[in-house]
């Protein structure tokens, strides 16, 4: 290892994120600058990476949980040869740049994931370590090994105290993910104040509690550094790594290092003394070496040599294990079967149930179909119904099982689900109570600003939850998850359109989906044929009823409350129409003319009934129209007493359309 060179590296690493940072007077020189060695080992010696095929199979994935400190990852995906070129780090946090304030995913050739929210990255990685431990074991064979990949994540203080990060951590101690390391830029400094005010933990007795290997050393000791990763990459011991560095916030700008100032963009000011200590040149901003671009370019091309040697390895594995090869570009490529809604059963004329049973059998139909799918629960396989019969359990002495127990972790459950997603290689869904959805819902957010296509499984849909009370019933959750952008959420009225659902959520690929699913059982409503309802589902809204006369009145309805909507239907008249709307997002993707049908303007006359807040149902209905819903918390009865307590009954939709 070259230690003269890496600390040029080092220091040049540091420069750049303070020509960066001054240049647009915003970011954070704290971490790029205290964490400039760790980024120097890591791309100049440890990582095993391909520039030139970011997306390698079997790279090591790095993700900066600690986002706020982006012009360190852009330093180094620069120097080591991504296409983020010095105009790119130029224009850092500028309008359209892919350099942005934070990571983004898709943005950046070499960012693997958005991390914004401190701690979310460490889920992320944790999500990551799983894909990559399950991987291994469903596709390496004696004779080849395509995946032995490890998973890097660099935090801080911030990201440690966050819930998120200590339940990601428990998580993956306990299931054994030993290749996943931690760097821990342990700099007793948070954004505020000095890191004793708010924390006093034993950060290695922390980790080492929860079956994780941990060392302390220099953050600025390169060969210190180098040595614990090379060891830490090297024992298959079943116990996650994590390395606290203890290092020096803003360091190299002398008026700020080591304090809370060096968090930001401080030091920004102090930069021309700065960059002459360091031994940069002056006047000459964004400065590399001919000597660091001589490294780097050696060890890129290196790395393609490392990429083409595996890439034989891979052709030669394809060659002898077509199904295997077969299922993971499938996998890669987010491929549905084009006869999938023919491997759903179709549900028997007198079927009764609740749509978490029917989400069950559905999801156990499509898994058999779809091996890339896994599925897991926040300690409620028992009430979600989404275990996989014939998936086995994840875990560390099982890493080829497809039912992922997350424990009581629904913030991690999220995180580690994002985490699965950005790898690519398979297909994560995780369940909970409806109720719980805010204990994830961070998550939920990142998932649909990047794009990724997880399923929620949210049980237990409203007041009909019953004995269990206002705190389990969850009257404001659906509304509050409708409105995220680029989420879909369904609420399916019974068993084929819990179908329609799933078949939704499969197909989707840019996005998360949201399947409510209810606690109560509900009758199949046998009004149309089984393809019209799932492809009516599909599409978000449909007519569950036309009307047999002229047009007066149109009822609108989502999830259970469908049935009363139809049942009101026949007492109203021949002029009624019913819509099912299970999904708001997907019936507005729809063009004009579909939804112009369903919802023709010449009949304003319209009621709309689900058991929850109303405020979003309006522009659906109109200024004319009437929405009953539930604008207050829920009590604590049996469910279907609540439900008529609340107004959620055929007769109160008669009395709203005879207004």
């Amino acid at each position: 290892m070259n230690t003269t060179l890496l600390a040029q590296a080092a220091n040049e690493a540091r420069g750049l994120a303070m020509d960066a940072i001054h240049a647009c007077n915003s970011g954070h020189l704290g971490l790029p600058l205290g964490c400039a060695e760790i980024g120097a080992v890591l791309f100049g010696e440890s990582l095993s990476y391909c520039p030139d095929v970011p997306k390698w199979l079997n790279r090591d994935r790095f993700i900066l949980s600690a986002g706020h400190g982006s012009m360190f990852l852009y330093s180094w995906l620069h120097l080591s040869g991504y296409a983020v070129s010095r105009e790119d780090v130029k224009h850092f946090r500028r309008l359209h740049s892919i350099t942005p304030g934070h990571p983004e995913y898709q943005e950046t050739p070499g960012v693997e994931a958005t991390t914004g929210p401190l701690g979310q990255g460490v889920g992320n990685a944790v999500g990551f370590a799983l894909s990559g431990k399950r991987a291994a074991a469903r596709y390496n064979t004696a004779a080849h090994t395509v995946f032995d990949s490890h998973v890097f994540a660099l935090l801080g203080d911030g990201c440690l105290q966050e819930g998120v990060a200590k339940e990601s951590i428990a998580f993956a101690g306990h299931n054994g993910l030993d290749n996943l390391i931690l760097i821990y830029d342990s700099n007793d400094v948070t954004l505020d104040a000095m890191a004793d005010l708010t924390q006093s933990e034993n950060v290695e007795a922390y980790f080492t509690s929860q079956n994780w290997d941990a060392v302390t050393l220099d953050g600025h000791d390169l060969q210190a550094i180098a040595a614990a990763i090379a060891k830490a990459k090297a024992d298959d011991n079943g116990r996650p790594k994590v390395i606290v560095a203890k290092t020096v916030i803003g360091k190299g700008i002398a008026e700020v290092a080591g304090t809370a100032k060096g968090h930001g963009e401080g030091g920004a000011k102090f930069i021309v003394a700065a960059r002459a200590g360091l031994g940069l040149p002056a006047g000459e901003s964004f400065f590399v070496s001919k000597e660091t671009q001589a490294f780097f370019a050696a060890k890129k091309a290196a790395s393609k040599t490392a990429f083409d040697t595996w890439q034989k390895t891979y052709n030669a594995w394809a060659a002898e294990n077509r199904a295997l090869a077969d299922e993971l570009t499938e996998g890669l490529g987010k491929a549905v079967p084009t006869d999938l809604s023919e491997k759903i059963p179709v549900f028997p004329a007198d079927y009764n149930d609740a749509t978490r049973s029917a989400g069950g059998t559905i999801l156990n139909a499509v898994a058999k179909v779809m091996p890339q799918i896994l599925t897991g629960s926040a300690d409620l396989f028992g009430s979600t119904k989404n275990y996989l019969k014939d998936g086995g359990d994840f875990s560390k002495s099982n890493p080829l099982g497809r039912n992922i127990w997350f424990g009581i972790r629904e913030h991690a459950m999220g995180a580690i689900c994002n985490g699965i997603a950005y790898d690519g290689l398979f297909r994560p869904s995780g369940a909970t109570f409806l109720v719980f959805a805010d204990y994830l819902r961070g998550s939920i957010r990142l998932a649909a600003l990047a794009g990724l296509p997880v399923t929620y499984l949210f049980t237990h849909d409203s007041v009909g939850v019953g004995e269990d009370g206002p705190t389990h019933q969850p009257v404001e959750t659906v509304s509050g998850l409708r409105v995220i952008p680029n989420l879909d959420v369904i609420r399916p009225a019974d068993a084929e359109e819990t179908a329609g659902a799933f078949l939704a959520a499969m197909s989707r690929t840019d996005g998360p989906s949201a399947l409510i699913l209810t606690r109560q059982s509900v009758p199949l409503m046998n009004f149309l044929s089984v393809a019209e309802r799932r492809d009516g589902t599909r599409k978000g809204g449909y007519i569950a009823q036309k009307e047999t006369g002229a047009l007066t009145t149109i009822l609108l309805a989502s999830g259970s409350e469908l049935q009363h909507a139809l049942a009101a239907a026949a007492d109203l008249g021949p002029g009624v129409r019913v819509v099912s709307l299970p999904c708001f997002e997907l019936f507005d993707r729809q063009g004009p003319a579909y939804r112009k049908c369903v919802l023709p303007a010449s009949c304003s006359h319209r009621i709309a009934i689900e058991a929850g807040v109303t405020g979003l149902w309006w522009k659906y209905v109109g200024t004319h129209g009437q929405v009953l819903g539930i604008d207050r918390f829920g009590i604590s009865a049996p469910g279907d007493t609540v439900m008529k307590e609340l107004g959620m009954t055929k007769d109160h939709v008669i009395a709203a359309a005879r207004c």
